[in-house]
């Protein structure tokens, strides 16, 4: 028979070559979850500051009165204490 060139990898080569390109995907998604940043557990603002400080900050610069920036601390500490 003209053009055969055997039988190709066979089932189990398959297999293998799934399960390789299942494993390296994994890993790729893992990596860049794990790369994200603010992606532990403490809220943080785009600058990669934690929330906390940036509150405490705008208070000491004028910038909230003191009953926002309780409020919005509690908010603050109910989402930590959530894990959300």
């Amino acid at each position: 028979m003209m053009g055969s060139y055997g039988g190709g990898m066979g089932p189990l080569g398959w297999l293998a070559m799934g399960l390789f390109w299942i494993i390296l995907l994994g890993l790729i998604v893992w990596l860049v979850i794990r790369l994200i940043p603010g992606s532990n557990d403490r809220p943080t603002c785009p600058s990669g500051e934690p929330a906390m400080e940036v509150l405490d900050r705008r208070l000491t610069g004028g910038e909230l009165d003191v009953q926002t920036w309780q409020a919005q601390r509690s908010a603050l500490v109910a989402a930590q204490r959530d894990g959300t």
